[in-house]
C-alpha cells in the first residue's frame, strides 16, 4: 500500500510568522496531535540534513522516529524523510502567500507500513488525512489567536 495525503489551510498570519512557528521542532507537541516529544538532534538552527527525533501515538501505539531534513526553503518549503522510523515516510510542509496571510500544506507520504499498520490497510489514508487537518486546524487557531 501507498500512502499519498495532503491536507492544506489558509491561516490568517504573515507566512514568515507560519513558516518559523511550524519548523521549529519545539513546537511539534503543541500543534501536531500525536507528537508527545520532538527534539532537533545537534545544534540550531534546523537546515538541510539536521534530523530531529519525535516521540508520538498513532493507533494507541507509541512511535519513535527521526526525520531527516531534504529540503528547506525558508519561507517556502520544508522536507523531510524518514531516516529510522517503522515505515517508510516523507512530510513535506509548504507555505504561500494568500490574501494576507498563509496557504499552508501538508504533504504525508509513505510505502508498505508493516505490524499493525498494514492491517489498517484501505482506512490509513483516510486516518492521516483526518489527523494532518486537525494538526492545521489547530495551528490555525494558535498562529490567529
Amino acid at each position: 500500500m501507498t500512502l499519498d495525503v495532503t491536507a492544506t489551510e489558509t491561516i490568517s498570519a504573515d507566512p514568515d510568522r507560519v513558516f518559523d512557528y511550524a519548523t521549529d521542532p519545539r513546537n511539534d507537541p503543541v500543534w501536531i496531535g500525536g507528537i508527545r516529544e520532538a527534539r532537533l538532534l545537534g545544534q540550531p538552527p534546523l537546515e538541510k540534513g539536521s534530523s530531529v527525533r519525535r516521540v508520538a501515538s498513532f493507533m494507541g501505539r507509541r512511535i519513535e522516529y527521526v526525520l531527516e531534513v531534504a529540503e528547506l526553503e525558508p519561507g517556502e518549503r520544508l522536507a523531510m524523510r524518514s531516516v529510522q522510523s517503522p515505515f517508510p515516510m516523507a512530510v513535506t510542509y509548504s507555505f504561500e502567500p494568500a490574501g494576507g496571510g498563509t496557504r499552508m500544506s501538508i504533504r504525508v507520504e509513505g510505502d508498505k507500513p508493516g505490524g499493525i499498520y498494514r492491517l489498517a490497510g484501505p482506512f490509513l489514508p483516510r486516518m492521516v488525512r483526518r489527523s494532518v487537518a486537525a494538526d492545521l486546524r489547530r495551528l490555525k487557531g494558535l498562529l490567529e489567536s
